[in-house]
């Protein structure tokens, strides 16, 4: 893969999706349907991943491509891929809470390597450069031209005073009972894969998910998480999160700050 020519392509996509996206965001009518599983699409969904998909296409025809609006038409027994959900935190983006993101990954032999996680209401960037190395954007977000960016590392916990971020429209009492086997300093709510970003840029140390995910919520945050130091854990025995699982579906997983505890299950 030639990594500076994806680092360019998946930010400059994700711009454009987002642009699209505000659009939409920003006009009375939202055109809410319901899918076959009952979870929620807009045209906004349907647009970002039109221009998504296309310009991924055209850059890398050769290399597999894995979508939320498209992932039923996909075959399964992929390994090294694309992958996109176009507007994660639908449910952020209807109720115009403005934490949704457009997440764009790239897997390598089952493990997120680069990925881009674009937040347009609020304006955050975060992407992993050509060598890996996790950053945040900031400026005017040029589709052409990187703007000022800041390095990216996850904190160096205290396991006494954790901070824990934790899915802002997902919360439930077995992710509550599960927070309170450790001994948290500060908890806060975030939409997206945006929880991920908190972990890398260090304002989290610790984030669990105990809950139905799919390899495209999480493969971008995954990989902008893993660029800034950190880990994604399954919750289940603690090893390693994989992609390219049957049906894209994720098991419970942890993200977290290396140098924090878990606690056994």
């Amino acid at each position: 893969m030639e990594y500076d020519k994806l680092t360019r392509w998946m930010r400059a996509l994700a711009l454009r999706a987002g642009d699209k996206i505000m659009e939409i965001y920003n006009t009375d009518d939202l055109d809410i349907r319901a899918k076959g599983d009952d979870s929620p699409v807009t045209a906004a969904d349907e647009a970002a991943d039109a221009i998504i998909s296309a310009g991924l296409r055209e850059a890398f025809p050769d290399v597999p491509l894995v979508t939320e609006e498209q992932a039923a038409s996909h075959g399964q027994d992929v390994q090294t891929f694309l992958i996109v959900d176009p507007l994660d935190g639908t449910k952020e983006f209807i109720k115009r809470r403005g934490e949704f993101t457009v997440n764009i990954a790239y897997v390598e032999s089952g493990i997120p390597v680069r990925g881009v996680v674009y937040a347009p209401a609020i304006g955050r960037m975060f992407f992993t450069d050509a060598d890996g190395q996790s950053v945040e954007e900031t400026g005017l977000f040029d589709k052409t031209q990187v703007g000022p960016t800041k390095v990216l590392r996850v904190s160096q916990p205290d396991n006494d005073a954790l901070m824990v971020v934790a899915s802002k429209s997902h919360r439930d009492q077995a992710t509550d009972d599960y927070i309170g086997r450790y001994r948290v300093a500060d908890m806060k709510s975030a939409g997206s894969s945006l929880k991920f970003c908190l972990v890398a840029t260090g304002e989290a140390d610790l984030y669990p998910r105990l809950g139905r995910t799919m390899e495209w919520d999480t493969a971008a945050g995954h990989a902008v998480l893993a660029g800034a130091g950190g880990d994604v854990v399954r919750f289940d025995d603690h090893t390693p999160l994989r992609y390219g699982k049957a049906g894209f579906e994720n098991p419970f997983f942890i993200a977290l700050a290396p140098g924090v505890v878990l606690e056994k299950i």
